[in-house]
């Protein structure tokens, strides 16, 4: 085991002992002195653009920018001399007079890094006056909105989607004054090879980015009586909405969200992960189906909306592999409108089905044409856990104090399988519980599989099912699932099933979940590792922990469905992708592709 080093430095004239082989600022987080920082990210490469994390060292000209520059044995740095103090006020002011002055009308009013930073400076008033910067929005896209006179050229939406996410999206164009960040060509999003996932809107500051908000027309819909408005959940967002009402991460809100949704006016609840289930039957059986009869493997999974525009545009080779399962929320949203509908006796056309998602890539998925269910659109309107928590707040609904109730029946009762959906490895886990009991008529008894658990980039398991090994693979975030599959291009035989979800940590991440953290720098591991837990401890608690034993999905297959893989599953329940030829500049490793 390696042991660090200890050194001596000194920050404002007093002696500490820090570990060797940090920065600046590392070394003087650790001894409890927060630097400002605006384009640092703990996730992200030093980008060092800023300059406001600027400190003094002794022997050293100039400032320095202490999230770059490391520290060495007694070095002497000063954080919060008079002159550190106006310099970094002077570079904030100067952000802030390029900047719109639409703080109390602004999306990120009150969680806006920048809003803090000035704050926390000190700084009052405007100093300067002169030419401002002017881009119109883009709002092409179904799900994320790019405003660029609120970018402050951080560089960190640049960053995460092409280091963490390996899309590059985004790009620096021209210089100085003119200098915008924007997609190659100046292209509509909607036309660009975003996929949607909204990770960038996760790590801005301001609000450069935000998702695409239907708040107001979904308000509208709740009270037209001619409607009959349906609800459902995705797994994650009960184990993070509690963080929009001052709840630390890890606290599962499910129940309380259940009543706030009525609270809303929602003629009935339902949970995604009901769909979640039926999504595990149907996947499993399809994937037994192909190791039975020498079908296309490995299998990858199609619940992440994300991943599923990636792959269309940069692995088309790799569709044949894709499972032809639609995503929980696409499930749910057909049963609503068509086994839901004969059971209330309604017409499907008086639906309002809208799902709560953790994710913005959602949003694009309800509107794909392929999606559609006898000519109607399955999911009507998504919202994220942002903008529920927002409703819930804007309709004076006291959430932290609600009694909790239980979901709507038929399609509100899920296992503890289903509940794991929302994290990194849930959908591998839930299909191997089934999958093995399908296969061998024996009951998996150790059903946690931890092999798959966890947040490394990729992870490798294997599962024996009556003497035949079963490899399998998992990867989160679109970047590692780019090296997963090319590792598959290489090897098309090393796995038989892979789970692929577009965030890192799965559906926790999403990139419509609460802005998270005391400084606004959302998803850090301990942040997600809460969220996973309550997740998993949702599922211990469950009574029953595997899809195929839900005592609704069988009735479903018994009364409606017939079994999976059925024709009318195959109508109401799977689709096909296509290639998209995506548009721009597409930078080499991704030609490569």
């Amino acid at each position: 085991m390696r042991v660090t080093e200890m050194i001596t430095i000194y920050i404002n004239n007093k002696p500490y002992e820090v570990s060797s082989g940090q920065t600046i600022m590392q070394a003087a987080d650790s001894v409890g002195f927060r630097i400002p920082r605006l384009c640092y990210h703990p996730k992200l490469s030093i980008e060092g653009a800023c300059r406001v994390c600027i400190v003094e060292v002794e022997g050293i000209r100039n400032y320095v920018a202490s999230c770059a520059y490391p520290i060495t044995p007694g070095m002497k740095i000063k954080t919060n001399s008079r002159e550190l103090r106006q310099a970094r006020r002077d570079i904030v002011e100067l952000i802030l007079d390029n900047h719109p002055q639409d703080c109390h009308t602004c999306e990120r009013d009150g969680i806006c890094e920048l809003q803090r930073l000035a704050y926390s400076m000190g700084i009052r008033h405007r100093h300067f006056e002169g030419e401002r910067k002017h881009y119109e929005k883009d709002l092409s896209s179904s799900s994320v909105i790019r405003d660029p006179d609120k970018c402050i050229l951080c560089g960190r939406c640049v960053r995460i989607c092409s280091e963490i996410q390996k899309v590059n999206a985004l790009r620096y164009a021209h210089r100085g004054f003119k200098t915008v960040v924007m997609p190659a060509y100046d292209l509509p999003f909607a036309e660009s090879v975003c996929t949607a996932c909204g990770q960038c809107i996760n790590v801005c500051p301001t609000a450069a980015f935000v998702e695409k908000n239907y708040t107001q027309e979904l308000f509208d819909k709740l009270q037209d009586s001619a409607l009959i408005k349906v609800a459902q959940i995705a797994p994650s967002v009960r184990a993070a909405i509690g963080e929009a009402f001052g709840l630390g991460p890890g606290r599962a809100m499910e129940k309380e969200s259940a009543a706030a949704m009525r609270r809303l006016g929602f003629d009935y609840v339902f949970d995604t992960q009901f769909g979640a289930d039926l999504t595990i039957m149907e996947e499993a059986s399809e994937f037994l189906e192909r190791i039975q009869s020498n079908g296309k493997l490995p299998m990858i999974t199609s619940c992440s909306s994300a991943w599923m525009k990636c792959m269309e545009q940069f692995y088309p080779d790799l569709i044949e592999n894709v499972s032809t399962c639609k995503s929980p929320m696409s499930m749910t949203g057909a049963l609503t409108k068509t086994f839901f509908a004969e059971k209330i006796k309604a017409d499907p056309a008086r639906i309002f089905s809208v799902a709560i998602m953790c994710c913005t890539a959602k949003k694009y998925e309800a509107a794909r044409p392929e999606l559609r269910v006898n000519d109607l659109a399955a999911v009507d309107l998504v919202v994220t856990t942002r903008e529920f928590a927002w409703m819930v707040k804007s309709a004076g609904i006291d959430f932290l104090h609600l009694q909790g109730e239980e979901f709507d029946a038929p399609l509100g009762l899920s296992s503890g399988a289903g509940t794991i959906f929302g994290v990194t490895g849930g959908v591998m886990e839930a299909a191997i519980r089934t999958a093995y009991e399908l296969y061998t008529g024996d009951t998996l008894i150790d059903i946690e599989v931890e092999d798959i658990r966890g947040f490394a980039g990729i992870k490798e398991g294997k599962v024996m099912m009556d003497g035949r090994e079963i490899r399998v693979a998992v990867a989160h975030g679109l970047g590692n699932a780019c090296n997963l599959l090319d590792l598959v291009r290489k090897e098309p035989d090393r796995y038989h099933f892979i789970e692929i979800m577009g965030c890192p940590g799965g559906c926790i991440g999403g990139g419509g979940q609460p802005y998270a953290g005391s400084n606004s720098i959302p998803l850090d591991q301990e942040c997600l590792k809460k969220r996973a837990e309550a997740l998993y401890g949702l599922d211990r608690d469950k009574t029953i922990r595997r899809s195929h034993e839900n005592p609704e999905i069988q009735k479903l297959y018994r009364e409606y469905l017939g079994r999976p893989l059925s024709p009318l599953s195959h109508k109401l329940l799977h689709t096909h992708y296509r290639p998209k030829e995506p548009r721009g500049i597409i930078p080499q490793e991704i030609k490569a592709r």
